[in-house]
């Protein structure tokens, strides 16, 4: 899933090659740098989302660092990956990072 913003949409095509991106926008991904109205909202509904178990496979987000950062405390440098481990309930984990080269 990626967020609406384009240089999302074009990571998310350039990592995934564009067959896997159909249906996947999604706008709670959206950048909340200057908009933090939408910010308690944004953040209620992506870790209803990341909190949930998932059966064969995983789920990748491309998102923004201010909205990663307010969901996972954690403020990703550029093309970091935020890794966590969902708990239910809600619930996740930071179970680490990945800098990408």
């Amino acid at each position: 899933m990626t967020s609406p913003w384009c240089r999302c949409v074009e990571t998310a095509r350039l990592a995934w090659g564009p067959a896997r991106l159909s249906a996947e926008v999604w706008t709670p991904l959206g950048n909340l740098d200057g908009r933090s109205e939408r910010q308690a909202e944004q953040v209620r509904e992506m870790r209803t989302l990341v909190s949930e178990r998932r059966a064969g496979g995983n789920l990748v987000l491309v998102s923004h660092g201010s909205t990663i950062s307010a969901l996972t405390g954690v403020s990703p440098d550029p093309a970091e990956m935020v890794i966590v481990t969902p708990q239910g309930g809600g619930r996740f984990a930071v179970a680490g990072r990945v800098a990408v080269p």
